[in-house]
């Protein structure tokens, strides 16, 4: 946070990258582990239904944390929160690692989604905190290239792991975020600032319910799509919508009478661009979080690759993602909206002449053919994830950015859970019809592309609001760039 003579704090970059180190951990376990799944359950002799709890397991338990790990930290203190879940991260990383059965396993994986939701909210609250102006927006970049890229090379790096470690290669997947994490744990110590909690040390108990209850209701029949867990407990799916509503009524009543409630409804209404950036991020991570899994079943099962070669193949996306989101962090305040509009045509352009290059080309060739479009859809991602967190969040006041980022993030993985239940179910409801996998790989992709389409037409409706706002804004007013740059 700025000091009392509004000088930035000389060590802010720094804590960035340690916040990113620690915030690339949590986010890539998401996807890492779904490579090792085969080779855990040979090794524990467990049941395909409980070894997949691993993957889901994480993932519920990290959706359900974002948004109440955000505001305790606004509460109680960032830095505290994010510490004490970044030590435990570490102690339940080693645990699942030495884990001698699945049940363990699944506990472990549990505690250790738990700690990582409670980690992340904190990265984009301390940016909020300690960046402004231009360099908020260069700050939000690196955050942003930090979450696409964490999902695009957890193939990668879960089958390099599993190469290089041979036998029980899968338990050094949790191992390696030992040292990594203690290393940050230090260096958190020392550069991340100590400020003053901003709130009143009230949480909000009912707020917390309602909406833990919904978001559970909603994501675990998704989590449980491979057992058919949609088809059996699908009346979830009405009763989280419920209990969402009865939380976005109460939370309103709190806010009426004065208290603090979990997510102020402010962010909603009043705060420019939070509504339009969280809904586009949700439709986005529909696609974006489910090809990765289909991409893994083609190269896999239908052409036969190892884990590590799977993951290579995907490489290029994961590269130029990497690169625009840099660049784009530096952009986003001078093109705004209009940065993702162009990112999400080129990452649809990208994704979709993949599906149409693997459904037509010979296997030998699939990989080399599809390696460009690939590239070109990872420069498009890069320019949608990283511009959209900026504009989503810059405008969010510092006492409530924690948990504006733990629901912005809420969002992001109920979008994957849709996504990675939906597309490798229509890739194998495919495959088994037609017994092709280059058509149910292009079908599959194909569909992921038109979530992102629901997403393009948000973008470019708030693009065309704020033009025709810019247009009524007298010249003056066009002069205040820090409330109003980059908004178009």
């Amino acid at each position: 946070m700025h000091r009392p003579d509004d000088r930035p704090d000389p060590n802010r970059w720094r804590a960035l990258w340690v916040t990113l180190v620690a915030g690339f951990m949590t986010l890539l376990d998401v996807t890492i582990v779904a490579v090792a799944l085969p080779s855990m359950q040979r090794e524990l002799h467990a049941s395909a239904a409980s070894v997949q709890w691993v993957v889901s397991g994480y993932a519920l338990a990290f959706a359900l944390t974002l948004v109440t790990a955000g505001r305790v930290g606004d509460t109680f203190g960032r830095r505290r929160v994010f510490l004490v879940a970044l030590a435990a991260f570490v102690v339940f990383s080693a645990a699942a690692g030495a884990a001698p059965g699945i049940e363990l396993l699944v506990v472990a994986r549990l505690a250790q989604g738990v700690a990582a939701g409670s980690i992340a909210p904190q990265n984009s609250a301390l940016i909020q905190q300690l960046f402004r102006g231009a360099e908020r927006g260069r700050a939000f970049g690196l955050f942003g290239a930090t979450v696409g890229v964490s999902s695009a090379v957890g193939p990668v790096v879960g089958g390099l792991i599993l190469a290089l470690a041979g036998s029980g290669g899968w338990r050094w997947i949790f191992y390696v975020n030992v040292p990594l994490g203690a290393l940050a744990l230090v260096l958190g110590l020392r550069l991340l600032p100590r400020v003053a909690p901003g709130g009143r040390g009230r949480l909000d108990p009912v707020g917390v319910a309602l909406l833990g209850a919904g978001i559970l209701a909603l994501m675990l029949p998704l989590v449980l799509a491979e057992g058919g867990g949609v088809a059996r407990v699908w009346w979830l799916f009405p009763a989280g919508l419920v209990l969402l509503a009865a939380f976005a009524r109460w939370e309103r009543r709190v806010a009426r009478h004065g208290g603090e409630p979990l997510l102020d409804p402010g962010l909603l209404t009043e705060t420019r661009g939070y509504a339009t950036g969280a809904g586009l991020a949700a439709l986005y991570f529909v696609g974006f979080s489910g090809v990765w899994l289909v991409f893994a079943l083609f190269f896999q099962n239908g052409l036969g690759y190892s884990p590590l070669m799977s993951g290579l193949a995907v490489t290029p996306f994961a590269v130029g993602s990497a690169a625009a989101a840099a660049v784009a962090g530096r952009l986003v305040e001078r093109l705004g909206r209009l940065l993702t509009v162009w990112g999400l045509v080129a990452v649809m352009a990208g994704l979709g002449t993949t599906a149409v290059v693997l459904w037509l080309t010979p296997s030998d060739r699939a990989v080399w053919f599809a390696a460009p479009a690939l590239l070109v859809g990872g420069l498009g991602s890069g320019c949608v994830i990283s511009p959209n967190i900026t504009m989503t969040l810059r405008d969010v006041p510092v006492r409530m950015a924690g948990a504006a980022g733990g629901a912005l993030q809420t969002g992001q993985r109920l979008g994957g859970a849709i996504g990675t239940a939906a597309l490798p179910g229509l890739f194998y409801l495919t495959l088994n019809a037609t017994h092709d996998y280059h058509q149910a790989v292009a079908l599959s992709v194909g569909s992921g592309v038109a979530a992102m389409l629901c997403a393009l037409t948000v973008a470019v409706l708030d693009w065309r609001r704020d033009r025709a706002g810019r247009a009524g804004r007298c010249p003056p007013e066009r002069s205040h760039s820090h409330t109003h740059a980059g908004q178009g």
